[in-house]
């Protein structure tokens, strides 16, 4: 069975935000992730709810999971609250945006 961070680190690696070039781990946009013998859950958020990504995003972040752990069933799912802010991000993704 995965754990939360091998589901973390194939997100890290794999769904990268297109208008800021750094992925949707580091910017904080990972609000949960669970995993149980037959699926892998990942509430995800953006970073405004209005985000012309938020279809594409959601689609990246399923199938690189669909395909890192086949036969899992794979459920993203767009929540927003709590809302997004440039404090959930990592410091590396703080310094690239000039937050830090």
């Amino acid at each position: 069975m995965p754990t939360k961070e091998e589901v973390l680190e194939v997100l890290r690696q794999r769904v990268i935000d297109p208008e800021l070039g750094i992925n949707v781990v580091d910017l904080g946009l990972i609000y949960d992730v669970a995993v149980d013998e037959q699926r892998i859950s990942v509430d995800m958020t953006l970073t405004v709810p209005g985000c012309p990504l938020a279809g594409t995003m959601l689609a990246e972040a399923e199938e690189a999971l669909r395909s890192a752990f086949e036969g899992y069933d794979i459920e993203v799912n767009l929540v927003f609250d709590p809302p997004w802010s440039p404090e959930r991000m990592s410091e590396e993704a703080k310094r690239a945006l000039g937050y830090a």
